[in-house]
């Protein structure tokens, strides 16, 4: 039961909402600025890009005002080695580490994880900018767009945690799992002399990440934050615990996803909860606000599918649960803010626990991605208020879904778009793409 998992103690006044990309982006820089000890990223990417420069530049400034600091980025190996989707000639991120390390007078260690041998089986999507005592926690990895550099932003959560405690777990558990890990490698190698890890190192990796935890001092009293990591569909801890939050639920859960594409066993949770005549709210982005989505000005590519294909896993869930969206038991809520996309993820139950993640809650984040999450349990409800506020802050820019049919349907959607969906049923190869998007 939810009630007596363990946790790591933290105090009301410990936990802070930053709310916007550029809060976020400040956060980071000035806690850079200030790190006494450590610093530790886990990310999906840093991009070679304005922002991700910014965020490199302050952390070699760290290092060069304290060459004792420990610093270390990670990043999804093979992300790093390519160029963005669809941009052709792009070198990859690593080049650009690999420079700004060979003119530095104190280089830091910049970390690939190649969590399966291929990028489309699995990527590094461990979450958490770990800088002295303290968490920073959000789904945004860091290039212009998450942190707002320019006119475009793409909106996610940002929570920021004193705790020694926490922190120390996440390091022990990222310097166990991952950096002392042959399958993990440094990224600013000199071409001449570079070293790629074993084949036969990168296949087992999975069942090595298959078994990482966090290990921490545990209270079941009082308010405290419970870290989770998981990788694969066995054991894992992460998914069971969301799983574990809808069923358990007594009144009413508020939940947070980019897209719609639950898997089996969520979806079944969800369908019983409203059944048990418990109320849901579901915030999702609008198919133009998914990282993926393509304007029809725009010249098209298969990526560009994506974002239309969630958009119809969306239409059949509600089609399904139309009687509890007539009734206000499901409130489904599209995100959209012009050209910003929507990269939130996360579940609150009853108002009582909060579960901050990077994870997708679809089948390639339960079965592929190595995942993290904090569970935090507000057994005095110091928080309510707080979450709350953020949750009125996210639900600024959404329009309420009333009936399915207002979700397109595959007729209205355009040409090239209708062409790819046409063929993918045609050759029923929705049900394979459904497990891996």
């Amino acid at each position: 039961m939810l009630d007596k998992l363990g946790g790591i103690p933290i105090q009301p006044d410990a936990l802070q909402w930053l709310l916007t990309p550029k809060a976020l982006k400040a956060e980071l820089l000035t806690r850079i600025a200030a790190a006494v000890n450590s610093i530790y990223i886990a990310a999906l990417y840093l991009e070679d890009d304005e922002a991700g420069r910014e965020i490199l530049a302050a952390l070699m400034s760290a290092k060069d005002k304290n060459p004792e600091l420990d610093i270390k980025v990670l990043v999804d190996f093979h992300r790093a080695r390519r160029g963005l989707i669809g941009h052709k000639g792009d070198s990859g991120n690593y080049q650009m580490y690999r420079k700004v390390m060979q003119a530095a007078k104190h280089p830091i260690e910049i970390l690939g994880v190649p969590v399966k041998s291929r990028e489309f089986l699995g990527v590094l999507h461990l979450k958490g900018y770990i800088v002295d005592d303290a968490v920073i926690y959000s789904g945004a990895s860091i290039n212009d767009i998450y942190l707002h550099q320019g006119e475009k932003y793409r909106f996610d959560r940002y929570h920021v945690m004193e705790s020694a405690e926490l922190a120390r777990s996440m390091r022990q558990m990222i310097q166990t799992y991952l950096v002392q890990d042959p399958a993990v490698c440094s990224l600013t190698q000199d071409k001449a002399t570079e070293s790629l890890p074993d084949k036969h190192d990168i296949r087992t990796l999975k069942s090595r990440l298959a078994k990482a935890s966090y290990q921490y001092e545990s209270t079941t009293i009082g308010n405290r934050v419970t870290p989770l990591v998981g990788l694969g569909r066995k054991k894992n801890k992460l998914n069971k615990i969301v799983v574990d939050m809808v069923a358990q639920s007594k009144d009413a859960l508020f939940i947070c996803t980019p897209y719609f594409n639950p898997p089996y066993i969520l979806a079944r949770a969800l369908a019983k909860h409203l059944k048990d005549g418990k109320r849901i709210d579901i915030v999702v982005g609008d198919k133009t606000a998914n990282d993926f989505y393509i304007p029809p000005e725009q010249d098209f590519s298969t990526i560009g599918a994506l974002p239309y294909m969630y958009e119809q896993s969306l239409r059949k869930f509600a089609k399904r649960q139309q009687w509890a969206v007539e009734n206000g038991q499901l409130n489904i809520h599209l995100w959209k803010d012009g050209i910003n996309s929507y990269h939130l993820k996360g579940i609150s139950a009853d108002s009582k626990r909060h579960l901050l993640t990077g994870s997708n809650l679809n089948p390639r984040a339960w079965a592929l991605d190595l995942e993290n999450g904090l569970l935090l349990h507000d057994e005095c409800g110091a928080w309510k208020d707080k979450f709350e506020q953020e949750q009125a802050h996210i639900l600024q820019h959404t329009e309420r879904l009333y009936h399915y049919s207002q979700i397109e349907t595959l007729n209205k959607y355009p040409a090239p778009v209708r062409k790819i969906m046409t063929r993918i049923r045609r050759l029923k190869a929705d049900f394979l793409l459904r497990r891996i998007l």
